[in-house]
């Protein structure tokens, strides 16, 4: 049994070790412990102004790199889309500097923006699905090709947006159709407005740009938020736009920001079905993934599918391609006659494939 002589025995040997420890500290180590943590402070130290030096090294030279691409994207993208008219649609709402940046490089491509749509809430919105069937009514009288039986609400829908985008009227190449005017009119409209045009919609594009809406990335060790019936019902509903551009156009490509959970890039590279037919690039907040747009759309006008970027299962830039030239030579309606036999044209634009 441990008795009281055991717990003064313990008492007097701590107190010893602590002036032995105390003694030592204020004579013969003092000097040595001393300069060892002062040793190791000025390591420190040094240790970080040589990362701080590293990383204000590799900031310049990522600037000197962007101002680079930034600088020779003219020269690269010049004639990549001559005289190709482009609808611009974003999914919801995208930055200002993103957008005006994908118009920019656009123009020096030698493309025109032919419209600048955005989708609203009321595109998606599970609680407007009723207005959703009762609008589609309105819109189906007026497209041509029509969709399949078969077709669900979403790309009905998709298919009336980008037939009243692209439907130039044969017979008049820069004026368009008077159904593509009235599905716009319809979209556009009313008490919860489909979609919002920044200007009027007075020309048929032949290609699609479609900018998503980037999602934040997640930090590390952040939790996935779950999907909610909304953000699916808003995934389906973009997907859908996503199709029908590239079906019911010359080409579309889909423009996204970072890869991520959410990223709709990385909904189409997920999908074998989706990545067989629809270009994608992501990065678009920066000059590189900006740069890119025109040359992918041009490729994928060509018939390359391609997604580009610096992520999984993505490359970093598209082939170059040479688009022929458009034919805007108007097609008269045989069944209207016409006065000049010499007036008709043969061959309207492609279509996308």
């Amino acid at each position: 049994m441990i008795d009281f002589r055991y717990h003064l025995v313990s008492l007097i040997s701590v107190f010893l070790a602590l002036a032995v420890g105390i003694a030592l500290g204020a004579g013969p180590l003092k000097e040595t412990i001393g300069d060892t943590l002062t040793g190791q402070v000025d390591q420190l130290r040094t240790e970080k102004d040589e990362l701080r030096t590293q990383l204000d090294e590799t900031s310049g030279d990522l600037a000197d790199a962007r101002a680079f691409v930034d600088a020779s994207g003219p020269a690269l993208l010049d004639g990549a889309l001559e005289e190709r008219r482009v609808a611009v649609v974003a999914l919801g709402d995208v930055p200002e500097a993103e957008r005006t940046a994908v118009d920019d490089r656009l123009a020096q491509s030698g493309a025109e923006v032919t419209a600048h749509v955005a989708l609203t809430d009321a595109w998606f919105d599970p609680d407007l699905r009723s207005y959703r069937n009762a609008l589609v009514g309105l819109v189906l009288e007026n497209l041509d090709p029509a969709p399949a039986d078969d077709a669900t609400l979403d790309e009905q829908l998709a298919q009336a947006l980008v037939q009243g985008l692209t439907g130039a009227d044969p017979a008049s190449p820069d004026a368009l159709t008077a159904d593509a005017a009235n599905v716009l009119a319809i979209l556009s409209e009313g008490d919860n407005p489909m979609i919002t045009l920044a200007d009027p919609v007075t020309t048929g594009a032949d290609a699609v740009v479609v900018l998503a809406v980037p999602v934040e990335p997640a930090s590390a060790g952040t939790a996935a938020t779950p999907t909610t019936e909304a953000d699916a019902a808003s995934t389906d509903a973009h997907v859908a736009v996503l199709r029908a551009a590239q079906e019911q156009s010359e080409g579309s490509v889909l423009v996204d920001g970072p890869r991520g959970a959410g990223s709709l890039v990385d909904v189409v590279l997920a999908d074998e079905a989706l990545a067989s037919r629809l270009a994608t690039v992501s990065g678009a907040e920066l000059v590189t993934g900006q740069v890119t747009v025109p040359l992918a759309l041009a490729a994928r006008i060509s018939g390359t599918i391609g997604h580009y970027g610096f992520g999984d299962d993505e490359t970093p830039l598209p082939a170059a391609v040479t688009l022929p030239p458009v034919d805007r030579t108007p097609v008269v309606d045989p069944e209207q006659g016409t006065g000049d036999p010499t007036s008709a044209a043969t061959t309207p634009a492609g279509t996308g494939g």
